[in-house]
């Protein structure tokens, strides 16, 4: 079931009632919660929730066992790698199986060996390497202390199953929403207006913004060599615009909707194209699986604590897993690697990352130099982002050769995007003005927006921009990870 689908609008309204107002103890709202959301994500193929009880089951499993045998380190470390195993492998059989079996192909016959390994058509689940980590990372917090295991089995799969943050993130962990499973909820007004709001923004993003790009990009892909240079960089940069709306509209609709059931869930942007550097942005992008990745990958590799270049060695290795969780193609491993890379640049030079305060702390506009090294950014981030789009390694250069021309500066035959672009320009200035805020309709009550009536008027002119500019449904680009 997606977000911007009648079948959800119908679904979080009978929920929310039952919730709130027929299952009010907490045990029987945890029971809902489990009920709803495989519900929510058996929408798509029922068989899909086969797998996700499977994993709830093995780590549930997993944590009890860790927790009995505590004081027999060896065996509660044997636990936890199984645990680890075997939710990797069905990670990796369901989204790289073939993309291994492939490239072994190559290998052998490069070597002058024939093997017909064979490939298989498998549907890859939704959302299932969002889940997958987030249980991986329970195992490994109950084996590491830092949680206890779960007792109660409905908490658990609620947990897991989450319909909010479910199918795109953010990815959770056990420390922080565990407890809010076990306390007692009450329905708070506030909260529930803020996360409609955020709703209501991320819906903007995603139907007004990304699904209106999307045509645009699309075709342009489809049709290289008849688009002309300059179009290209156009649709370079609507691409980001696509990607970042798309994903931050989701996870806006995500946190928002789970505020609503008394939810609080992380932040998974932080206005990303206000960053003056690419490790920067890594910090204010998807936030989430950076997060996991820098707990359960990077810190254990050594992270920082070491010699420049095993640190170089660290990061680059963590981006290229990264470029990989996002898709099996080598197109994603080079993707991965040239932010590795840049990451490591800064490493090795020295040069500043990070930053007391956001850009254009406390001034209207951002600094000259501030401006540079956002559009730098910016730039390089939505450059390699060619090669997160393209099928191929291939189809990726074809795009570079085509676009890196003389006549990129020669807007010959039109510009792509003339409609969707002014409203670009309007989500970055928005963006811009509310950038310490936690989410762009986050109203604080004072100025004009302390009215009524102004806020309403607000929200009308949101809800009829998202009806008019309606383009035909695009799913959530996230969706494929």
């Amino acid at each position: 079931m997606s977000f911007v689908s009648i079948q959800f609008i119908l679904f979080l309204p009978i929920v929310f009632v039952l919730y709130w107002f027929v299952f009010k103890q907490t045990k029987w709202q945890n029971a809902l919660i489990v009920a709803a959301s495989y519900v929510f994500y058996g929408w798509w193929d029922w068989r899909f929730l086969l797998l996700m009880g499977f994993t709830s089951a093995c780590c549930y499993t997993g944590g009890r066992l860790i927790e009995k045998y505590e004081g027999r380190r060896s065996l509660q470390k044997g636990i936890t790698a199984a645990n680890v195993v075997v939710n990797l492998a069905i990670l990796g059989v369901f989204k790289y199986y073939n993309f291994f079996v492939e490239n072994l192909d190559v290998l052998l016959r490069s070597m002058g060996t024939q093997v017909d390994w064979p490939t298989a058509n498998i549907i890859l689940p939704v959302g299932i390497s969002f889940y997958t980590f987030q249980a991986i990372g329970y195992c490994v917090d109950v084996y590491k202390k830092k949680v206890p295991a779960a007792r109660n089995v409905v908490e658990f799969f609620a947990f897991i199953s989450f319909f909010p943050q479910l199918v795109a993130g953010p990815i959770e962990r056990a420390s922080d929403m565990l407890p809010q499973f076990r306390q007692q909820r009450k329905f708070d007004y506030a909260r529930a207006v803020d996360g409609s709001r955020q709703m209501l923004w991320g819906m903007f993003k995603k139907v007004v913004i990304a699904d209106n790009c999307a045509p645009i990009i699309n075709s342009a892909w489809e049709h290289v060599d008849m688009t002309s240079p300059f179009n290209l960089m156009v649709v370079t940069v609507l691409f980001s615009f696509q990607v970042y709306c798309d994903f931050s509209g989701y996870c806006d609709i995500a946190v928002g909707c789970a505020r609503l059931f008394g939810f609080n869930l992380r932040a998974n942007f932080n206005y990303p194209y206000f960053s003056r550097s690419i490790p920067e942005f890594w910090r204010r992008w998807h936030i989430t699986l950076l997060g996991w990745f820098r707990d359960y990958v990077y810190f254990p590799l050594g992270g920082s604590r070491c010699s420049k270049l095993r640190c170089c060695f660290n990061t680059i290795f963590v981006f290229v897993l990264s470029g990989l969780w996002h898709g099996a193609d080598w197109s994603f491993v080079v993707y991965g690697c040239f932010h590795g890379l840049m990451c490591s640049f800064y490493v090795l030079t020295g040069l500043k990352t990070k930053y007391e305060h956001n850009v254009g702390w406390q001034r209207i506009l951002p600094s000259l130099k501030e401006l540079l090294m956002m559009v730098t950014t910016f730039a390089l981030v939505s450059l390699a982002r060619i090669m997160f789009r393209a099928q191929s390694l291939g189809e990726a250069w074809g795009y570079y050769r085509r676009m890196f021309t003389l006549e990129v500066f020669n807007p010959t035959g039109g510009v792509l995007g003339l409609k969707v672009i002014p409203w670009c320009i309007l989500l970055i200035a928005v963006e811009w003005v509310k950038r310490n805020n936690n989410h762009v309709l986050e109203l604080s009550g004072h100025g004009l927006m302390r009215y009524q009536w102004a806020r309403w008027t607000l929200y009308v002119a949101l809800v009829v921009a998202i009806v008019l500019c309606q383009s035909p449904k695009q799913d959530f680009i996230y969706f494929q990870f």
